[in-house]
């Protein structure tokens, strides 16, 4: 494994194999002679990654185990016995070696035990650091001495002095015929796995729940895990897997030492999957704590929890999504400047009543839909064509009235579409749910984790949450009706309020273009083609309502008949958005990053050539998103730099419903987009903040 696990284990924390070590010891002694008199059972050498050095780089060395058949050395945990391989340096000065890196083990069982090690022939990786004053000339000599434990029916240890010879080059160090070698070695090495993992501990077992719902149980060969930590499970046992739509489940027996459940809990899972023509196995590092999923957001309690929302629904007013609404609050707000200041503040309190009931309205419907099993997340209504139809639909009804084509009241509260237009505090109830949904394709700052959070909670903590979210939405408007005093600053009433009101008609007609694009991109030309159908017979409906409205008898009949045919019509029409295909999506972007799609195995892949990953889960309804994407992601500064590290871009999107993608948002303790996540080579995670800039980004990847 990388870096974290040990090379060594103290007898001290055995206790349960000091009879084994014991017995060990009189066959290690019985075997001396043989050792001493025969030739060596494993050979080792040293590979280099690249046929020479420079100064002030990099390589990787190899030591290779070429092993005698019928024997074996071991990994990091051996197992039930044995002992892993060490290595002492010898090094010129100015040169440092760096731990050993582990490919994945193999099982091995000896009798009723089980050993984790190698047969055959393996590979162990190091990376090897030159001085940067080191000169070209003479080659210089890499060695040291390795002493291992083989294995049969017997153990004998053995060790070797190793030396490598390799030239100091001014130039680039071409690659080394050992390369290959190298590069298979390196693909053996465990990955960090790109899926939320839970450990959980009993008395009698260990389950392990890993999130990978892209697994198919008929493609799954074999699964094991195997424990870095000795005493955590029984390594001879029997591990039970199961795969189903929530993911894997592999259930092990406890261990013998209770320490090694109190510990953070990592290791290596090794998943072989049916391929045509044979199988192939993938090792991913496995870490968590016992009772606590991997990236488990639960150390945050309920109190910040809410008071993040709290701050981040307040935040969320200032998101590109929730400003083309403002309109609406605003013209509610100079509808009931003339009014009494009681009454002003009971339609504030209508207007917060109406975003929190949406709010709990749709966490409820959140919370239902996963706890049925459904990958989904914060506004996972906008991934249904139909819901952004409908949604296109209401603010193109809604630009209609602030122009004035379409009247369905007096009142400026009540402008729009008609449960908005109803006057006295139901309009304001309505204005205010209507904020809710035009809010919820963005994630504002401190939203991110609070949200997270409560979906990891009991209903009851949940919808306390996201009550503090939708409060903090509601806040600014409610502040300003509760203290009326700002009245006295508003010019007198005139024709500047009508202008004013048909001037932010447009903010609505933008988002109602961005609406069709969203449709664009989830369901196609086709569906796109529906959508502006319909819109075309929302205005022919809205047209004929105001003739309606100015005619007598038979004609005001018919031309209110006619607009409500054409509503039905254009309702029907949006309705073909359902059944249409989803687009397939592009592998680079045509004017900044080139970028592939996102998937656990192409993460597990390029870390595992150790090239950084940068990842952006995103949608084309999150408006946050896509300011994020035209300020930062598409800077020649960062294409540069991104290109200057060799960074694999990644873009993971959530415009339509995906298992995997949520699965992975949950992994970072998120629930919704946008997410950026910046992968070092061999390293933890690290996430950035959901408002990108230029400087944030080139920041992360100087660090790299």
């Amino acid at each position: 494994m990388v870096d974290a696990m040990t090379t060594s284990h103290a007898l001290a924390h055995r206790p349960v194999r000091l009879v084994a070590l014991g017995a060990l010891a009189i066959v290690l002694a019985m075997a001396a002679a043989r050792a001493e008199a025969s030739a060596p059972l494993v050979r080792v050498d040293l590979l280099s990654e690249q046929a020479g050095l420079t100064a002030g780089g990099e390589v990787w060395i190899g030591i290779r185990q070429r092993i005698a058949p019928g024997w074996h050395t071991y990994w990091t945990n051996p197992g039930d016995s044995g002992e892993p391989m060490t290595m002492e340096w010898t090094l010129p000065p100015g040169f440092t070696a760096g731990p050993l890196v582990w490919p994945h083990p193999e099982r091995i069982p000896v009798g009723p035990a089980m050993s984790h090690g190698y047969t055959g022939e393996v590979v162990l990786l190091t990376r090897l650091t030159t001085p940067p004053d080191l000169v070209p000339g003479r080659p210089v000599a890499i060695g040291g001495r390795a002493g291992w434990l083989v294995c049969e029916k017997i153990c004998i240890p053995e060790e070797a002095r190793v030396e490598l010879m390799l030239p100091v080059l001014a130039g680039r160090a071409p690659a080394s015929p050992d390369a290959p070698l190298i590069a298979q070695a390196r693909r053996a090495v465990p990955v960090p796995s790109p899926w939320p993992a839970t450990v959980s501990v009993a008395p009698a077992r260990v389950v392990l729940t890993l999130a990978a719902r892209e697994l198919s149980a008929g493609a799954i060969a074999d699964v094991w895990f195997y424990p870095g930590q000795w005493g955590l499970i029984e390594h001879a046992a029997p591990q039970e897997a199961r795969v189903d739509a929530r993911g894997l489940t592999l259930v092990m027996a406890r261990g013998p030492l209770p320490a090694a459940a109190q510990a953070p809990v990592e290791g290596v899972l090794v998943v072989k999957e049916r391929i045509e023509g044979g199988t192939v196995s993938q090792a991913f590092v496995i870490r968590g704590d016992a009772e606590r999923g991997t990236g488990d957001p639960s150390v945050l309690s309920l109190a910040a929890a809410i008071g993040l929302a709290l701050l981040g629904g307040l935040l969320l007013n200032l998101m590109p999504c929730v400003l083309p609404v403002l309109s609406v609050k605003v013209l509610a707000l100079l509808g009931h400047a003339d009014t009494s200041a009681a009454a002003l503040r009971r339609h504030g309190l209508a207007h917060t009543a109406g975003v929190l009931t949406c709010f709990v309205a749709l966490a409820a419907a959140l919370l239902a839909l996963r706890a049925g099993g459904m990958g989904v997340g914060w506004g996972f209504q906008l991934q249904s064509p139909l819901v952004v139809t409908l949604l296109a639909y209401l603010f193109f009804a809604l630009g209609l009235s602030l122009s004035g084509v379409l009247s369905v009241g007096g009142r400026l509260a009540g402008v729009g579409h008609a449960l908005v237009a109803r006057p006295g505090y139901a309009g304001s109830f309505f204005t205010g749910a209507l904020v809710a949904v035009a809010a919820t394709p963005c994630t504002a700052p401190f939203m991110g984790v609070a949200t997270g959070f409560a979906l990891t909670q009991p209903a009851p903590s949940a919808l306390a949450v996201f009550l503090a979210l939708g409060l903090g939405l509601a806040l600014p408007y409610l502040v300003l009706s509760l203290a009326p005093a700002w009245r006295r600053w508003l010019p007198r009433p005139g024709p500047w309020m009508e202008r004013l009101k048909q001037v932010l008609a447009f903010p609505l007609y933008a988002t109602v273009a961005w609406l069709v694009w969203v449709v664009s991109e989830q369901a196609g030309p086709r569906a796109t083609a529906a959508v502006l159908a319909g819109l075309v017979l929302i205005a022919f409906a809205a047209w004929m309502r105001g003739i309606s409205q100015a005619a007598q008898g038979r004609r005001r009949i018919l031309a209110a008949a006619a607009a409500a045919a054409g509503l039905a019509l254009a309702l029907a029409v949006g309705g073909f958005t359902l059944g249409a295909p989803t687009p397939t999506p592009a592998t680079a972007a045509a004017d900044g990053i080139p970028w592939e799609p996102w998937s656990p195995r192409r993460v597990a892949a390029a870390r595992a050539e150790g090239k950084p990953v940068f990842v952006n889960f995103t949608a084309a309804w999150c408006i946050t998103c896509l300011v994020n994407e035209r300020v930062a992601l598409r800077s020649p500064a960062v294409a540069r730099a991104f290109a200057g590290k060799d960074v694999v871009y990644l873009k993971a999107d959530w415009t339509n419903r995906s298992p995997e993608i949520a699965a992975a948002l949950e992994g970072f303790g998120r629930s919704g987009v946008p997410l950026y996540v910046l992968y070092p080579p061999r390293a933890e995670a690290t996430i950035l903040t959901p408002v990108l800039t230029e400087g944030t980004i080139l920041e992360a990847i100087e660090k790299l």
